[in-house]
C-alpha cells in the first residue's frame, strides 16, 4: 500500500479499520453502513442549523466570491457528534477500501489530481 512517509497516516488508518472490523466484512453490509453513517452525518449538520442555530446554512447559490452557504461556526457539543459521525463515514470508506483491495490515499491522490486538472470544470 504505502510508498512513501506522505501516505503513512491514510495506510495506518486502514490497517487499524481492518483489524478492529469484525461484523461488517461483507461488502454489501460495510456500503450500507456507509450510506447510514453518511446519512447521520447529513442529519448532525441539519440539526446544529435547525435544533441548535450555531450554524446558518443557505440554499442561495453564492454570487461573487466562493461561499460555503454557511454562516456561524460550531459550538461544542455539535462539533463533537459531526466529527463522531464523519469518522463513522471515513472507517466505513476505508473499509470499503479496503474489501476491494484501494488505498484510500491513492484514491485522494487521483481525485486531487483530477480536481487539479479540471479547476472549476469538475461539475462536482
Amino acid at each position: 500500500m504505502a510508498t512513501n512517509f506522505k501516505d503513512i497516516m491514510a495506510e495506518d488508518f486502514q490497517i487499524v479499520v481492518e483489524n478492529y472490523l469484525e461484523r461488517n466484512r461483507n461488502l454489501l453490509d460495510t456500503m450500507s453502513k456507509y450510506q447510514m453513517a453518511s446519512s447521520r452525518l447529513s442529519r448532525a449538520i441539519t440539526k446544529a442549523s435547525t435544533q441548535c442555530g450555531c450554524i446558518s446554512l443557505s440554499g442561495k447559490k453564492p454570487e461573487g466570491e466562493p461561499s460555503t452557504a454557511v454562516s456561524g461556526s460550531l459550538c461544542k457539543n455539535c462539533r463533537t457528534v459531526i466529527e463522531k459521525e464523519m469518522g463513522d463515514v471515513l472507517f466505513y470508506l476505508a473499509a470499503i477500501c479496503n474489501a476491494l483491495d484501494l488505498s484510500i490515499y491513492d484514491v485522494m491522490l487521483k481525485e486531487k489530481k483530477a480536481l487539479d486538472l479540471l479547476g472549476n470544470y469538475t461539475l462536482k
